[in-house]
């Protein structure tokens, strides 16, 4: 028996074809546009922390040794 606090109007029957469709669309969007929605899927799915968004520092400066 179905749970009374299932929403079942959020999923939806598609068939195989439907794949095809999917890339027609997004090939009618500018390389700009299909970057943008990868990168909010990838935060979506892990997250976005801005303190942790910056570079890591790789270089440290050393004394110069002398001969």
């Amino acid at each position: 028996m179905p749970s009374k606090d299932f929403d079942f109007s959020a999923f939806s029957v598609a068939t195989l074809g439907r794949e095809l469709r999917d890339y027609e669309y997004w090939m009618t969007k500018t390389f700009s546009e299909r970057l943008e929605a990868v990168e909010f899927m990838r935060q979506t799915m892990y997250g976005y922390d801005p303190a942790t968004a910056r570079l890591q520092r790789v270089l440290t400066v050393a004394p110069l040794s002398q001969g």
